[in-house]
C-alpha cells in the first residue's frame, strides 16, 4: 500500500479565521494513484486546528463568535506572563486564548477516499482554523491506499 506525503501551505490574516482546505486536498489526491484509501490531514501548529463542518459564511460567524465566548482574549492567563517564562522568542505573542480554541477542536481528521474523491458528505468540507493569525502555517497530508 503506498504513501504519499504532502503539504498545503497558507497565509492567514488576522485573529480566528476559517479556510475550507477541501479543494486543496482534493488536488493532492487526483495528483497521486491512489483511488481507494484515506488522508491523514495533520495541523502542525499549536494554535491553529481542523474540523470537518459546513463552510457557510453566517454559521462560520457564529462559530467565531462562540470560539471567543469559550476563551476571551482579554482573560488572564498564566501563559501570557511573558516576563515569567524562560526561553522565549522577542517577537512571542500572548495567545493563551489561542492554545486554549484549539484544544477544543481537532488537530488532525481522516477522511476515506472513494473512487479517488473525498468522501465528504453533502454539506461537508475540511476547515482549517487559524486562531492566533497572521502566520505561515502548514498542514500535513498523508495520503494512503490503493
Amino acid at each position: 500500500m503506498p504513501i504519499i506525503n504532502k503539504f498545503i501551505e497558507l497565509e492567514t490574516n488576522q485573529g480566528i479565521n476559517i479556510h475550507n482546505i477541501t479543494p486543496q486536498i482534493e488536488a493532492l489526491i487526483s495528483s497521486t494513484p491512489i483511488h481507494n484509501g484515506q488522508v491523514i490531514v495533520f495541523s502542525r501548529h499549536t494554535t491553529t486546528a481542523l474540523a470537518i463542518n459546513e463552510y457557510e459564511e453566517r454559521l462560520l460567524t457564529d462559530i467565531k463568535v462562540f470560539l471567543e465566548k469559550i476563551a476571551p482574549e482579554s482573560d488572564r492567563y498564566l501563559h501570557n506572563d511573558l516576563h515569567l517564562r524562560k526561553n522565549i522568542p522577542p517577537d512571542e505573542p500572548m495567545n493563551a486564548h489561542s492554545h486554549l480554541m484549539a484544544m477544543m477542536l481537532n488537530n488532525s481528521e481522516i477522511i476515506p477516499i472513494v473512487d479517488g474523491k473525498l468522501a465528504l458528505g453533502t454539506y461537508q468540507s475540511v476547515l482549517f482554523f487559524e486562531l492566533d493569525g497572521p502566520r505561515k502555517r502548514t498542514v500535513f497530508c498523508q495520503i494512503s491506499g490503493e
